[in-house]
């Protein structure tokens, strides 16, 4: 596997992506179940709030700009409150909507879906999936040639709504391989033939079953099918997405497999996006295809486990990254941010997450014991920990003992911990605030109106925790005893 830093993403910052293909509005009800309807045989949801973000091509937009790619959005809405509510949503992810056409006798697409307790229950599509008339047709491609002309790669994401026509694709995929662009397709339908010329196309397994008219269910023909279909097409690439057994790319040397990360498949809206996206974000750095791909698979492992239909930053997928190469206990050290992320990511499938903070100077079997207790008020434990700078201040010039580089090694692996974060104030507040966790966690030589965070953790309705510490251990009794006192 390539080596990715930071600065990959960072040479991203100048290139631009063409996306054109079906928008769409993704709208969220939540609310929680707790009873059954006398009605039907159907759960009752009571609503709790409303959410909407961007979906379909608008959502590979998403991703794009939140890998660091400069994006250009071309497709169409309906002369609608849709409409409106879109731009909106385009507008907070920082995504220009001048290609973003008004077509004629046309609604905008709207994907309704309801969650009970963060679940998804039920989804209502609001869609005219026609071809668009010629005249919009027309419109459209004047639009995105115009946009090509400063590009550095065309992306195609159809939704079977109707923009992508197979003459506006083959049009659009001839002018953009005659100025040397790579072309990405994640396709829909029953003829692939309208992606012939493209550089690579990533259909899922049942969209490979369709097209190809071989059972989803039987691997080994849908990869002996899409590699007549790579040849047939003359695609560079295909793409085979597997959901939660990960991805094979298809390519003339040969078949590669990339099974799944190892993550909790949460909510599978959107993952498609998020993969494609990736892979043009990759190759437009210059990675290999194969390096690519392991990249794409590890972007779908981070937005499965979110809520809803969620993008990738480049920040969450070098984390993912960085945190895979370590194969180990130090990937559970991350900055406030990683581990905001992370949290949030925890809530959401339902875990509990506990916070607790210290100096942890010369760990010893109170510390180690008083964290596995910590740990049981929920199924997830952060450390807060203080910085070598912040111990001075609070201990002496003489403390710590440990440099906090190591205090946060020997915490990572401990089973009982899940993160480590670093803060240099006095008091984790600021970190909790930030945080958020469900149970805030402190030994039981305090009183729950001494622990710093107590009153801000209750106010979001979490709990405090007084956790009983193992008595005559200590690091000062230890360094008393070093010292012969």
């Amino acid at each position: 596997m390539v080596s990715v830093s930071s600065e990959v993403f960072g040479d991203l910052a100048d290139r631009k992506v063409v996306v054109v293909g079906d928008l769409m509005l993704d709208r969220f009800l939540w609310g929680q179940v707790r009873r059954v309807s006398p009605e039907a045989p159907v759960p009752i949801v009571d609503l709790e709030r409303e959410t909407r973000s961007v979906g379909g091509a608008a959502n590979v937009a998403r991703n794009l700009s939140g890998l660091g790619l400069q994006v250009a959005l071309v497709g169409v809405t309906g002369a609608d409150p849709g409409r409106d509510l879109l731009l909106a949503e385009l507008a907070t992810a920082n995504l220009d909507s001048d290609g973003v056409l008004i077509a004629r006798d046309r609604g905008t697409t709207i994907k309704t879906r309801v969650l009970g307790n963060c679940r998804q229950m039920l989804r209502i599509d609001e869609e005219q999936p026609t071809p668009l008339p010629e005249s919009d047709r027309k419109r459209l491609l004047t639009v995105a040639t115009a946009r090509l002309a400063q590009a550095d790669a065309l992306l195609l994401s159809d939704y079977a709504k109707g923009t992508l026509t197979e003459e506006l694709c083959r049009t659009l995929i001839a002018l953009a391989r005659g100025r040397g662009l790579p072309v990405l397709v994640d396709p829909k339908g029953k003829d692939f033939g309208r992606y012939a010329g493209a550089t690579l196309i990533t259909p899922n397994r049942g969209e490979l079953a369709l097209a190809a008219g071989v059972a989803a269910q039987d691997l080994d023909a849908l990869v002996a099918a899409g590699s007549v279909m790579r040849d047939t097409l003359n695609l560079e690439s295909l793409v085979l997405t597997l959901s939660e057994q990960g991805l094979i790319l298809i390519e003339a040397d040969g078949n590669h497999r990339i099974p799944a990360t190892a993550r909790e498949v949460y909510d599978v809206s959107g993952a498609g996006d998020t993969v494609i996206a990736t892979f043009a974000a990759g190759l437009a750095a210059g990675l290999r295809r194969i390096d690519t791909a392991h990249l794409a698979n590890l972007a779908a492992g981070i937005v499965v486990g979110k809520t809803g239909t969620a993008p990738i930053t480049a920040r969450e997928l070098l984390a993912a990254f960085n945190e895979e190469a370590a194969c180990g206990q130090a990937a559970k050290i991350r900055d406030a941010e990683e581990a905001q992320a992370q949290v949030r990511r925890w809530q959401a499938a339902g875990e509990r997450v506990v916070f607790t903070n210290g100096c942890f100077d010369l760990l010893h079997v109170g510390h180690v014991t008083y964290l596995e207790r910590a740990r049981r008020y929920g199924r997830r434990l952060v450390v807060g920990l203080n910085t070598d700078t912040s111990v001075r201040r609070l201990k002496g010039p003489e403390r710590p003992l440990i440099g906090q580089a190591d205090r946060a090694r020997v915490l990572a692996a401990l089973a009982a911990v899940d993160a480590v974060v670093l803060f240099d104030q006095d008091t984790p507040l600021m970190l909790i605030k930030q945080l958020r966790p469900d149970v805030l966690a402190k030994g039981a030589d305090y009183r729950e109106e001494q622990v710093v965070g107590a009153a801000e953790v209750k106010s979001w309705g979490g709990q405090v925790a007084l956790v009983p510490l193992v008595e005559d251990r200590s690091t000062t009794g230890i360094i008393a005893r070093m010292n012969g006192n």
